[in-house]
């Protein structure tokens, strides 16, 4: 038996064909609905990219305990648990935070991996000369706060990069995808292996060929636009339906690769004996509830709500819809399963064989959040956003053996502060650092991008998936709340994380 995971970065549900939308060109994506399971309830658990991949490693959530950091020591690993129990894995990306201070252990829990470099700022070619750039791109100095007088670090490395993939063959995600498809003609007579397939894009920024932008032709004649800030939607109409039409043309492209996929599987008939996973982590708003971006609060369906098809060659369901409430956490369960083995008893995750042969009901309600922020739940029909009930957001801990940010290492003055903690029940014997969050954009976030209180908001997105309007309803928020008490103890939440979000701890 065989399993490939094609996961892309930040693609929204709601700009794909087979989940109704009817102006983005994605006929594979509507391919590969006929040929799956297609899960109608699928939703992201601990957010942004690191988080949600450590999820997909362990099997469970991670964003009431720390922030965007690496794999722990005591973590069990998906990939490498299939690894030492003979089953072959290897991992084809260009999703360039797996090599950078706050996820430089997940690559190695693999048999071998490969690196496809350039997407997003990636400090990849060297160039002491700034680039030419056009002067008036919309975007260029949010990216690290920099003054208006100097470029964001990301932004100049970008237009570095940009030079060395003008062709599409050139760019990170046809690279990734070459080397995956050259790693299944290699070893598709082989048995009991793992294939992570997995590219940055349709992540920002939404840098493509000319080929798939001239499917969405459209007027417009203002400055370069194609990396959106966070934040409100504060620029004009067109400028903003512009990037979205940029999004539009870089699923486009990430469609065309998902056709060579199927295509290979179809040549040689790998459908019998390959399982078949094409994921997300997350989605992205792009101006609805006028906010742009994925960490911004509140956390909309448009982030939330993902795609998620799976082909299981066993139970050989396909073009059908299926209702279970899962989320990434099943993943690394869903792999372990299908292996024949084991899952550990730390992962929560459940594996989805019997939704895949029968929509079996998987979660009741899963929460879903970042670390600092609301703490979300959904029962499928309904959404709340709990605020947190202390008007400081505090107290907040990290609770981590690996003491990395995103892009850097905790500053000592950080760790003057640390207390030793645990063991955890989770932490295997191990104790850990206790260290107070800092107020960053991915560490314990203010209540809004601008600091503004976060509200406790509830949804039912059954009958209006758009959340256009709130509703009141105690007896469903009640429910909810006592969902969330019981997810965050099964989870061993850290009694302040109970205090924080003025719940009941026991």
């Amino acid at each position: 038996m065989k399993a490939i995971m094609v996961m892309f970065d930040t693609l929204n549900r709601h700009h794909l064909p087979n989940y109704g939308c009817g102006w983005v060109k994605a006929p594979n994506f509507e391919r590969l609905a006929q040929r799956t399971v297609q899960f109608q309830n699928s939703y992201s658990g601990s957010l942004p990219c690191m988080p949600a991949r450590r999820e997909l490693h362990t099997g469970r959530y991670n964003f009431l305990h720390r922030s965007w950091g690496p794999l722990e020591p005591f973590d069990d690993s998906m990939p490498q648990i299939l690894k030492e129990n003979g089953v072959y894995t290897h991992l084809c990306t260009d999703h360039q935070h797996y090599f950078e201070d706050g996820g430089a252990t997940y690559h190695t829990r693999y048999n071998s991996w490969q690196f496809s470099r350039g997407q997003e700022g990636d400090p990849w070619m060297g160039q002491v000369e700034d680039p030419e750039f056009p002067d008036d791109a919309l975007g260029k100095r949010y990216l690290s706060g920099a003054p208006q007088d100097e470029l964001a670090p990301q932004w100049r490395q970008e237009w570095v990069n940009r030079e060395f993939m003008k062709k599409e063959e050139q760019q990170p995600q046809a690279k990734t995808f070459r080397k995956g498809l050259d790693f299944i003609r290699r070893n598709v007579d082989q048995d009991s292996w793992f294939l992570q397939m997995e590219t940055f894009d349709p992540h920002e920024p939404y840098y493509t060929q000319q080929r798939y932008k001239n499917l969405y032709p459209h007027d417009y004649d203002g400055p370069h636009f194609d990396w959106p800030p966070y934040g409100r939607a504060e620029r004009t109409p067109d400028q903003d339906e512009h990037v979205r039409q940029e999004y539009a043309a870089l699923v486009t492209m990430c469609d065309e690769y998902l056709g060579k996929v199927l295509d290979m599987m179809d040549e040689l008939e790998m459908w019998d004996d390959t399982l078949l996973i094409v994921n997300t982590d997350h989605g992205f708003l792009l101006g609805e509830h006028n906010w742009w971006g994925k960490v911004v609060q509140p956390f909309y369906q448009e982030i939330v709500h993902t795609p998620l098809m799976i082909w299981d060659p066993r139970s050989q369901r396909q073009g059908v819809r299926c209702d279970s409430l899962v989320q990434t956490m099943d993943l690394p369960a869903t792999l372990l399963e299908f292996f024949g083995l084991d899952r550990p008893k730390d992962m929560q995750g459940i594996p989805l064989k019997d939704a895949l042969a029968n929509d079996t009901p998987v979660h009741e309600a899963v929460i879903f959040g970042v670390f600092g922020g609301h703490i979300n739940c959904t029962d499928g029909k309904h959404v709340l956003m709990l605020a947190p009930g202390r008007p400081e957001n505090e107290p907040l801990n990290h609770y981590t053996l690996t003491a990395n940010h995103m892009r850097a290492l905790f500053v000592p003055e950080e760790l003057a502060e640390m207390e030793v903690a645990g063991p955890l029940p989770f932490t295997k014997g191990a104790k850990v650092m206790k260290l107070p969050a800092k107020r960053t954009l991915f560490d314990a976030p203010q209540y809004d991008y601008y600091g503004h209180p976060l509200e406790t908001m509830l949804f039912d997105v059954a009958s209006n998936p758009a959340q256009e309007t709130q509703i009141e309803d105690d007896a469903i928020a009640a429910r909810l709340t006592k969902e969330i008490e019981r997810l965050m103890r099964e989870n061993d939440a850290p009694a302040e994380q109970f205090e924080r979000m003025g719940l009941e701890a026991g």
